[in-house]
């Protein structure tokens, strides 16, 4: 929701150290962050979607098609999970130019970090065929011959399409910057759906088409990303769009395609860096719970699995977040940006902590969806009684995270990614999990010990109001 810029008067005005401002009622601000929330929340949950749909065919097709699918499934979404980075730089930007009325800058963004993301899919993906051969024999050595055939043949239909996916990431940003979030919303809806219907269609064959297996998820995958990519970059070319992307005018800053390249390279540089040392943190926590054997394993995929709601409704509150705290901080609101930000922020905490106390409640319930075997559900079980104590700071951290990233202070979250996901988090589930030996259980503690140290150095970052000086 772009911001007024404070042309439209309230009937309530206060002064403070960064000058009148209009105050919000705590109901707008309310409104506002759920109006950008909800659309954002399912906009994620259905991007994952894609992957989890072809998983659950894929099962059904074959043994060997579903162990290939664990491997490049997981893939490729790391590779767009930490290149999609560049998009909050592009969120950045363009809110922060949106929130000061200058919808020429915001659009000169927007075009600048398509041009890139298109440009930097196409050096992954060129990068990634050449090398991912080896990369797989590499990381996966005793995953046998044909499940290493059947995932290279996957990633050789979905990289090529790596430049659309890039795209599709920093146009939702864009839009999403600008207030939209319901037309990426619409874009994963009907993504979705065509990866369902192709992905079923061609992995188990019919009208004439023979049974592809996992090159038919493939296929629904890299559809599924080219159509929700091209639909979301005409959608900003469109002339209903928020964002002028086709009008060659100037602006007052003459902001021109390079400056504005690298203002969203200022902010998502360090975004990068963190999404990468966060991945790379994550790979020895997930190697340390190999250590713990198969059942530790397939336990903690189910816990994933139910928690991922709780990561969804969090990054949901996270977008609108860091866009409305960018708009108001280009419209010199810079008390109602704190305000927002610790809005979001509570918001999400209220809800990730009703579903801590279901976590609590029904634990045994919530494994027996995942697992009919006693000893995976039990084990998930007991580490179901620490996620439920997690759930308040992990969305406390991911929304103020995401509201500092908004407001550009990447590089302090970067400081904090670094801390947090080593020398807590590693350091405290081997604590917990191997040296206590305490298995699963350790494993979810060390994790929260993470969530818990990252509130704290967050909320004093927050607290401590530097990032509202940040430029953009």
């Amino acid at each position: 929701m772009a911001d007024d810029g404070g042309k439209r008067k309230p009937s309530l005005l206060t002064t403070r150290r960064d000058g009148p401002q209009a105050v919000i009622p705590t109901g707008d601000v309310v409104r506002q962050v759920w109006v950008l929330a909800w659309p954002a929340m399912t906009h994620m949950l259905l991007l994952t979607l894609v992957f989890l749909v072809n998983r659950a065919m894929v099962g059904r097709y074959a043994v060997t098609a579903l162990a290939a699918t664990q491997i490049c499934t997981s893939i490729a979404w790391s590779i767009i999970s930490v290149f999609g980075a560049s998009s909050s730089g592009t969120l950045a930007v363009v809110a922060r130019a949106v929130g000061a009325g200058d919808r020429a800058l915001a659009a000169a963004a927007a075009r600048a970090s398509l041009v890139f993301a298109a440009g930097l899919g196409v050096v992954v993906a060129v990068v990634m065929l050449s090398a991912e051969g080896a990369l797989l024999r590499l990381l996966f050595p005793r995953a046998g011959a044909e499940v290493l055939a059947q995932a290279d043949g996957y990633l050789r239909i979905v990289l090529p399409v790596l430049p659309l996916a890039f795209m599709e990431a920093v146009a939702a940003a864009a839009l999403q910057g600008a207030g939209d979030t319901r037309t990426p919303l619409l874009a994963a809806v009907l993504g979705n759906l065509v990866n369902v219907a192709l992905s079923a269609w061609l992995i188990f064959g019919g009208l004439g088409v023979p049974a592809l297996g996992l090159r038919g998820a493939a296929v629904g995958a890299a559809a599924t990303m080219a159509i929700e990519g091209l639909l979301l970059t005409a959608a900003l070319m469109a002339r209903s769009s928020p964002l002028p992307l086709l009008t060659r005018g100037g602006d007052a800053l003459g902001e021109g395609f390079r400056p504005a390249l690298g203002r969203v390279l200022r902010v998502a540089l360090p975004a990068f860096a963190e999404r990468l040392t966060y991945q790379a943190g994550y790979v020895g926590f997930v190697a340390m719970i190999g250590l713990l054997g198969a059942a530790a394993m397939a336990a903690n995929q189910a816990l994933v699995s139910i928690e991922g709601i709780c990561f969804f409704s969090a990054d949901g509150f996270g977008v609108a977040a860091a866009a409305l705290v960018a708009q108001k901080l280009g419209a010199g609101q810079l008390s109602e940006a704190a305000r927002t930000g610790r809005t979001a922020a509570w918001m999400a905490v209220c809800l990730l902590s009703a579903f801590g106390v279901v976590f609590a409640l029904v634990p045994r319930l919530l494994m027996v969806a995942f697992s009919s075997e006693p000893e995976i559900v039990a084990l998930g079980a007991r580490s179901l009684y620490v996620a439920a104590l997690a759930q308040p700071f992990m969305a406390f951290a991911m929304v103020t995270s995401m509201a500092l990233r908004g407001a550009g202070a990447t590089r302090q979250v970067l400081v904090v990614t670094l801390l947090s996901s080593f020398a807590v988090r590693l350091a405290a589930t081997w604590v917990f999990a191997i040296e206590l030996d305490l298995g699963l259980v350790g494993v979810w503690m060390g994790s929260t010990a993470d969530w818990v140290i990252r509130t704290a150095l967050l909320a004093v970052i927050w607290a401590r109001g530097r990032w509202r000086e940040v430029s953009v």
